[in-house]
């Protein structure tokens, strides 16, 4: 008959392609567990408040009408959930389509069997596929593995979130409409049960048996099923397990499918007392915590305290003589068989020959340690016992007592048991691989003594006294033969032929009287020992590795080995080398992949490599974890070396007197530092020890571990400064910002100085990381905080700053910034806000307006400069320009509503807009004419004064920033700034000349060299801020008018200073003059230039106009309205780098040249 997993067998395929599938299904929802958006759990307030109206569970499927229609009738709720939408649909999909998988998994579980009882594989039914071993294997796999499926989701992925996330997929998605959508099955299947994984939750009634019968499966195949699981040894486990008392261990995997397939057939647990006694008495007699799948954990006593047979049944198990004798029997077994592993461990101990005499022996002891191992791990458990169930508590608390249990020798046992496994296999890999080689080696030298002695006794060769002796001869020629002719292939005969050669060899001494002669004696000695070396090398069988693989099975402690975590670390730091001793730990966790990867791979599915990837994923994230602990013990190491090198080392002058020498030398703070840099490199040390490894799919490299490691706890101390360091008091008089910013520097300063002082120890690039660390955490908490001025989001997922192994910590926001960076941006733009502060341009400072003391000056840049680096100053940019942006759209909605929906407003610009034109000339009466427009409309200069200002002020931040960037580029980095400054100047001078003359080159579109320019331009400070457009705008009427409006309502709050410009009249009513001009001329930036155009015409006949009504009146001043435009004309040239003329073609030249004079 057909081999069932042959691939033209289409039964077998079939089979194993469902549970290729579901062990990889298993895997994405664990994978995608961990990527569960939070906003689904809508656990706290502000969650609930904001996302409560727009993320429903399974009610809304009863009036989805309704509910829709709600949203609908609020615009902003319907602008979040765009927006919502669009943040979160790619990974709602993601988690749908797991579901998905689950439901055609069962679906497609089903189809078979329907499949294999109407006949469409031929001779295949039912019953013959169970009779063979490898189609009652994933029979029995398939039906277990769906069960599995629906714990883990249930227990990873709550019943809520699931609903959630289902209603999110089917409102937002297109794919619900299709035809072939099963969405309704989906949900019926993955509605909630009720079940909460959350310590001390009650269990819903008839759980998990209803949820297991949500879709029907066919009740003669699950009875089977069971019937097989109950009575074979479907996996041949026992063979690996000689020992009666080794059966439950050796059936475990089998005991955990039945577990979980005993659920689909709840009234077996229910009343069938006898079955129940029965798989207890097999599976149980001594166990009752079992893994179900890769570290899944379950107590019986508890899982089954709902089934009265069940129950009945375990109770056997669980009476407390019994638990007694387990634990004491597991306690004198593990400290019995610990003893052993010591002794086989020590140095030169395991040789070859010791280990081909005692195969048996060295198995029954690795046998013992595992057994051992596994009873005490998983009924030591914590997650297997529920600290609120009084019962469990009592077996526990006696199974501790009995055990005389001690988590650090039961981890010392585990290390050395795996460590001794490591060595035996390693050793026994090699011996297999040269088992022929030294075979034919032994045959050869065996054969080649007889040839000799057969020459001994034929008299020519001159042996001392031996005579000839033709039948001597004759015979040793054929032993020779006969040695020469055994054939390592047929091992069987080979060996009996052996056994029958050695006795001849003895027997010929015996009966020639051969003692005599002590060489002859040699020579047949030496041959006897290489025919019995050869019997020893033909045993070497894969079996017995095989059966090591069986017994070293750590997959049940795949999550209960982070219990040991914490020992692990401790041991570590108190002996770096140990690292060595953990690898094997590692490695024999690393067998635990077998289990879920073993279908997939013998499906040759294309999942292989994604379920690879995300269990040995797991596992270096784990070795990791438990490492880290070295670069946290060196970093605690290298924080007293900084406390020595600043505080109490003082810097050796140049010249000194000898009689100070010894108070220079120091040599107590000095022997400090050496010894902590001792310790250091120890530590290093250790972790360099551990080799190469290959945990799973993934190649783990200890040079880079340790310099993850490095960076990982960098990365924490650093963002945890950071995030300390900048927390501002607003009320505090004056600011915090500068004390804050020196003293977070020098702990800065402090960290730089060390990582440089510990690079060569450590041998890493100090520098190289460091730049890229601190980078990378301003980077991404600039992008966190721009996320809040962003629609679609950037999650951390698919930030490029966030990393797995390198995370960059999360704290929780102190005010309404997310993040350092965003408080840091407030407190400058509080301290220096226009309507507080007066801005001075010629000394780059910020004054207080009502006691006129400096707020804050250039230096304040210069200062972020040296704490944060470029990064940080580049990034206060980026954040500025998002608050920018946000700020222009808010006035420009702010501009629709106060003057394009007001009629009076809009009344009042139409009489103005005809009193002026034509723009060329004069208007008549025109003080009058202004002044009744400005009183019409003063209601709405306020928060027009206010939005200018804002953006002004930003602006101006802006621009000193890049200064500061510009200047310290130019001293730092002289020939990237020369450099840059001439690739922008050639790259503007071709892209004017392709305008002048479009057949000459220019940037394609797919061609992202200006994109990338731009970012080292500002990185560089070689921009200006005011050239910027931020928001692209359509056209607005009036606008010219209402912004010439605005600032001729504001000229007569402020006054003219000869030392100072224009300054604030009043405090009480303050506008300062540099943002208001800067902002006015970023707002006609965003607009079409013929704005800009119009804006000036109107300024300047308001100059012309107000000049000639003086004239006529014979007033000898010049009017403080028309002084105030005549600076802004001025201010505006300077500000945007233009020509005169531009302001001269509305304005005579001579009232320019002159107006200073009068003043």
């Amino acid at each position: 008959m057909l081999d069932f997993l042959a691939e033209n067998n289409l039964c077998g395929q079939a089979i194993l392609r469902i549970v290729s599938c579901g062990n990889a299904i298993i895997a994405e929802v664990l994978r995608l567990s961990e990527f569960i958006p939070a906003v689904f759990r809508l656990k706290d307030r502000a969650d609930q408040q904001r996302y409560g109206d727009i993320i429903f569970d399974f009610s809304y499927f009863k009036g989805p009408e309704l509910w829709e229609s709600k949203l609908e009738a609020k615009p902003e709720l319907q602008d979040l959930d765009e927006e919502f939408r669009e943040n979160n649909i790619e990974i709602v999909t993601r988690f749908y389509l797991a579901f998905q998988s689950v439901h055609k998994y069962i679906v497609d579980l089903n189809r078979y069997l329907d499949d294999l009882n109407e006949g469409v594989y031929i001779q295949q039914t039912l019953e013959t596929v169970l009779l063979n071993e490898d189609g009652k294997q994933l029979l029995c796999e398939a039906l277990y593995l769906y069960g599995v499926m629906l714990l883990v989701i249930d227990q990873k992925i709550e019943g809520e979130v699931r609903e959630r996330m289902l209603v999110s997929y089917y409102r937002y998605s297109a794919a619900r409409s299709s035809a072939d959508s099963n969405m309704d099955d989906i949900c019926k299947l993955l509605r909630s049960t009720g079940y909460s994984s959350q310590p001390g939750a009650k269990r819903p009634p008839n759980y998990p048996e209803s949820y297991f019968r949500r879709v029907p499966i066919n009740e003669t195949f699950i009875s089977m099923v069971i019937g097989r699981l109950r009575s074979d040894d479907i996996y041949n486990q026992v063979s690996a397990y000689p020992l009666p008392e080794h059966r439950s261990t050796a059936l475990a995997n089998q005991a955990a499918m039945l577990y979980v397939i005993l659920y689909f057939e709840p009234s077996i647990l229910h009343t069938h007392q006898a079955k129940m006694r029965e798989i207890v008495d097999k599976y149980f007699p001594d166990n009752w915590v079992i893994s179900i799948y890769m570290g899944i954990t379950v107590n019986l006593a508890d899982a089954w305290e709902p089934y009265k047979a069940a129950k009945t049944a375990l109770n056997n198990t669980l009476d407390q003589s019994n638990v007694r004798e387990q634990a004491s029997r597991s306690a004198s077994v593990s400290e019995k068989v610990h003893g052993q592993v010591q002794q086989f461990l020590k140095e030169g101990y395991l040789r070859e020959e010791v280990l081909l005499d005692n195969i048996p022996r060295l198995l029954n002891c690795l046998r013992d340690c595992n057994v051992a191992i596994r009873w005490l791990m998983l009924h030591t458990a914590d997650s297997a016992c529920d600290p609120n169930n009084k019962r469990l508590r009592q077996i526990k608390d006696q199974i501790l007592a009995d055990s005389r249990y001690n988590p650090k020798t039961l981890f010392q046992l585990l290390l050395d048991t795996a460590q001794f496994e490591f060595i035996l296999k390693e050793m026994f890999k090699q011996m297999l691989s040269e088992k022929q080689s030294k075979w034919e080696h032994y045959k050869k030298e065996g054969s080649e003594r007889m040839t000799e002695l057969a020459d001994v006794f034929s008299g020519v060769k001159p042996l001392t006294r031996v005579e000839k002796n033709e039948n001597l001869q004759a015979w040793f020629r054929e032993i020779s033969k006969q040695i020469l002719s055994l054939n390592y292939d047929d091992s069987t005969a080979a060996g009996r032929k052996t056994v029958q050669l050695i006795q001849a060899l003895e027997e010929v001494q015996e009966f020639h009287q051969l003692e005599s002669n002590l060489q002859v004696c040699q020579f047949l000695a030496d041959t006897r020992k290489f025919l019995h070396q050869m019997i020893r090398t033909i045993n070497i069988k894969e079996e017995v590795l095989i059966t090591m693989q069986i017994v070293g099975d750590l997959s049940f402690a795949w999550q209960l080995i982070d219990s040991f975590t914490s020992i692990m670390q401790e041991s570590i730091r108190v002996n770096p080398s140990m690292v060595t001793k953990l690898r094997a730990t590692f490695l024999k966790l690393a067998s635990a992949l077998d289990l879920p990867l073993l279908r997939i791979n013998q499906a040759n599915s294309p999942d292989l490599l994604s379920v690879s990837q995300y269990y040995s994923g797991e596992l270096v994230s784990y070795v990791r974890k438990v490492l880290q602990i070295i670069p946290e013990s060196m970093f605690t190491s290298l924080l007293k070396i900084i406390k020595l090198q600043t505080h109490d080392i003082t810097e050796v002058p140049t010249r000194l007197d000898k009689d100070k020498l010894r108070d220079y030398a120091q040599l107590g703070p000095r022997y400090e530092v050496a010894k902590l840099t001792h310790a250091i490199s120890i530590f290093t040390e250790g972790i360099l020890m551990m080799k190469t490894t290959l945990m799973g799919i993934i190649k783990v490299d200890p040079k880079q571990l340790l310099e993850d490691g490095v960076r990982k706890e960098l990365v924490k101390r650093v963002a945890f400064a950071l995030h300390r360091g900048l927390i501002f008091n607003p009320r505090a008089k004056p600011s915090e910002l500068m004390p804050k910013l020196k003293e977070l520097g020098a702990t800065m300063d402090g960290f730089h100085r060390s990582f440089e002082y510990i690079q060569d120890y450590v041998s890493i690039y100090g520098l190289k990381i460091w730049q890229e660390e601190v980078s990378r955490i301003i980077n991404y908490n600039v992008e966190q905080e721009c996320n809040n001025f962003l629609r679609t989001k950037i999650q951390d997922w698919q930030s490029m700053y966030q990393s797995t192994h390198i995370p960059i910590p999360k704290f929780a926001p102190v005010d309404e910034s997310i993040t350092f960076i965003g408080r840091l941006c407030r407190e400058i733009l509080r301290i220096t806000d226009p309507k507080m502060t007066c801005y001075i341009d010629q000394l780059n400072t910020w004054y207080d307006m009502k006691t006129h003391q400096e707020v804050t000056s250039s230096r304040l840049f210069s200062e972020i400069q040296n704490t944060l680096g470029t990064f940080g100053l580049n990034g206060l940019d980026r954040l500025l320009c998002f608050i920018t942006v946000k700020e222009l759209q808010n006035f420009l909605s702010m501009f629709q509503k106060i003057i394009l929906r007001d009629r009076a407003v809009q009344d009042t610009l139409k009489t103005l807009m005809n009193a002026v034109s034509p723009l060329k000339s004069l208007v008549a009466n025109s003080s009058k004419v202004y002044l009744s427009a400005i009183t019409k409309t003063q209601k709405i200069w306020t928060a027009y004064l206010d939005a200018i200002m804002k953006v002004g002020q930003m602006q101006i931040l802006r621009q000193q920033i890049a200064n500061e960037l510009n200047s310290s580029c130019r001293f730092d980095s002289r020939h990237l700034a020369a450099a840059l400054d001439n690739l922008n100047k050639a790259l503007l001078a071709d892209i004017e000349a392709h305008y002048r003359d479009p057949s000459l080159p220019y940037p394609k579109e797919d061609n992202t060299l200006l994109y990338e320019i731009t970012a080292y331009l500002e990185a560089a400070g070689i921009h200006n801020p005011l050239n910027k457009i931020y928001i692209t705008t359509k056209r607005l009427p009036y606008f010219p008018i209402v912004n010439f409006l605005f600032l001729i309502a504001q000229l007569p709050k402020l006054q003219y200073n000869k030392n100072l410009g224009m300054v604030c009249r009043k405090p009480a009513d303050p506008v300062d003059w540099p943002p208001l001009v800067v902002g006015l001329l970023t707002l006609l930036k965003q607009f079409h230039s013929r704005y800009t155009e119009q804006f000036l015409a109107l300024i300047g006949q308001f100059i012309r106009s107000t000049m000639e009504q003086c004239t006529s009146q014979k007033m000898p001043e010049m009017p403080a309205d028309a002084v105030g435009a005549l600076l802004f004309l001025e201010d505006y040239v300077r500000y945007t780098k233009l020509p005169r003329k531009v302001a001269e073609a509305h304005v005579p030249n001579f009232i320019f040249d002159e107006f200073r004079t009068v003043l």
